[in-house]
């Protein structure tokens, strides 16, 4: 694929950045990612990988704009209360960049479907905020291959860790948190609240991820940091990052 001459300018202070340069941009501009939920996490995360030019975008997001997320989730207005966030987030992005390709799912992902939803993509970013979908969207992943870069974010404290648990020796999503939120009563996270900002500074850095596994052997921005969980503390502030072993009894990823 080549870029054409309003492309390059578009892009031209990214594509100088040694660690990128013109066979990166490339790369980005072939590569399909699917964002699951397009909430906090979620929006800043849209808004940076089509500022970065990635070419491919599948969106899922069942749910309609309200008032209450604009003080997190930047790609909506007041404009668009009550209409479907997909729908918003599309409108956003024609308006932003019409030269990248987006599909839209606006119907909630589950295990019945996440397989047909999921597949055929580079990455999944999940931002979702309860563990039963984002245990169905690990498992799929591993499932078919495809890495999970895996975002969350409560009040003052983020997290992003990227998987490719279908890889020998590395771990999955589940491998992180377990099987116990597969029940009915651990269904979604505790609505503690957030500050937006950390919201913002979590989907940015997960971006950042992002663009890192997407040019994995084919740019020197440096490995993909599998089973990597950084911490984000907006309260000190301060980073800190773990390693997340594989479980070899996990059902997602295990023997």
């Amino acid at each position: 694929m080549s870029l054409g001459p309003d492309r390059l300018e578009r892009f031209a202070r990214q594509i100088i950045v040694p660690e990128i340069g013109g066979a990166g941009q490339v790369a980005l501009a072939e590569a399909r990612v699917t964002l699951v939920g397009l909430g906090g996490i979620g929006s800043p995360v849209l808004q940076y990988l089509a500022g970065a030019g990635v070419g491919h975008l599948r969106l899922i997001e069942p749910g309609p704009v309200e008032l209450t997320n604009l003080q997190r989730q930047t790609i909506y207005t007041t404009r668009d209360l009550g209409h479907a966030k997909a729908v918003a987030a599309r409108q956003w992005l024609a308006n932003f960049d019409a030269g990248l390709k987006v599909e839209l799912i606006d119907r909630p992902l589950d295990r019945s479907n996440a397989a047909e939803l999921l597949g055929g993509c580079d990455l999944v970013i999940d931002g979702t905020d309860n563990f039963a979908t984002r245990l169905a969207v690990s498992d799929t992943c591993v499932a078919l291959g495809v890495p999970l870069l895996s975002a969350a974010v409560g009040r003052f404290q983020g997290q992003v860790a990227a998987f490719s648990g279908h890889l020998a020796g590395q771990p999955c999503y589940r491998c992180f948190v377990g099987d116990a939120f597969d029940a009915d009563d651990c269904d979604t996270c505790a609505d503690d609240g957030m500050l937006g900002a950390m919201a913002g500074w979590t989907g940015t850095f997960a971006a950042m991820q992002a663009v890192r596994v997407l040019l994995a052997g084919k740019a020197a921005l440096g490995d993909p940091q599998w089973g990597k969980l950084h911490l984000m503390d907006g309260l000190k502030p301060g980073m800190r990052t773990l390693a997340i072993a594989k479980d070899p009894a996990c059902k997602g990823c295990g023997a």
